[in-house]
């Protein structure tokens, strides 16, 4: 459906957050409340990651990104309201201030053929730049961030919608306020993409990702799902299974994106599901999906 660039492409994006970290403890702080490995990170390195409430359920996925004297978080935007409160209940116990700084970032995609090449003559050989930080997320694909006053580079521009179709096609979890406190992280395949840490003392919700993998208590996975629809698709929506001549719920739309009836999105079901499986929108009887490979190989 989204065919990637044959050179590197920009693409601005409008409904991203970010959330800043600093303080002396900062990385100790986040340390005890995310799925990943704060640690573990340098300056200008970066991994994907989750937050959970102590039942292990995802309050957010995100982003993270170590730009030395701050830690930065890269959330979809509807997650902060809820999310952001919980992130500092803690934080009067630690040298550490936690405040939503989405309004003085520039937060832009980066995707193409080259882009890597592009990144090492531009960038250099460390992912800090301008101020900012390269985020890579995938083979080919980085997310860019950038202080407000700095210049974006001169590539050619994108569209949100495509960027949102090429995350989708790698697999790359994104949640809405819709879905907080529904998933735990192995759901939305945080474990399978680097977003998890099995080895890193406690934090939020740790016992029950941890009995996920150790005693497969986990029955889902998010997948991609593509194919034709009769209208809009939209967040949350129900999608429903083929079972013979009957059609029975599995889940609900995580994230989507259309071009007219064609469409792309990815949704938690369960893992057992057979590659051949027939799914569609409950509001729209006569769409078809099917499920899509994943780029990476799940595990618990």
């Amino acid at each position: 459906m989204f065919t990637i660039a044959s050179s590197p492409r920009l693409y601005p994006l409008t409904d991203r957050a970010v959330i800043s970290l600093t303080g002396d403890e900062r990385v100790k702080y986040l340390q005890g409340q995310v799925t990943c490995d704060v640690t573990a990170l340098n300056a200008g390195d970066a991994c994907p990651g989750g937050h959970c409430d102590s039942k292990g359920k995802l309050w957010a996925s995100f982003w993270l990104a170590n730009l030395g004297e701050q830690l930065l978080l890269v959330l979809n935007r509807s997650l902060v309201a809820r999310q952001l409160p919980e992130l500092k209940k803690f934080a009067v116990f630690s040298k550490v201030d936690i405040e939503d700084v989405s309004a003085q970032w520039q937060i832009c995609g980066l995707a193409g053929e080259g882009l890597s090449h592009w990144l090492s003559h531009e960038v250099g050989d460390g992912n800090l730049w301008q101020g900012g930080v390269v985020m890579p997320v995938a083979a080919e694909h980085a997310l860019l961030l950038l202080p407000k006053d700095a210049v974006l580079p001169e590539l050619p521009q994108g569209d949100e919608q495509e960027w949102q179709g090429l995350m989708l096609q790698a697999g790359l979890p994104d949640m809405s306020a819709e879905h907080q406190g529904e998933y735990i992280p192995q759901m939305l395949n945080l474990q399978a993409i680097g977003g998890i840490s099995f080895n890193k003392g406690c934090y939020m919700g740790q016992e029950t990702v941890a009995r996920a993998k150790y005693r497969g208590a986990n029955k889902k996975a998010m997948f991609i799902l593509e194919g034709e629809v009769e209208g809009e698709v939209a967040v949350n929506q129900d999608l429903e299974l083929q079972l013979g001549d009957n059609w029975r719920r599995a889940g609900t739309v995580l994230s989507v994106c259309q071009q007219g009836n064609h469409c792309l999105l990815t949704s938690v079901l369960n893992k057992d599901l057979d590659a051949d499986t027939v799914l569609r929108v409950k509001e729209q009887p006569d769409s078809r999906l099917r499920l899509r490979p994943l780029p990476y190989e799940l595990a618990d």
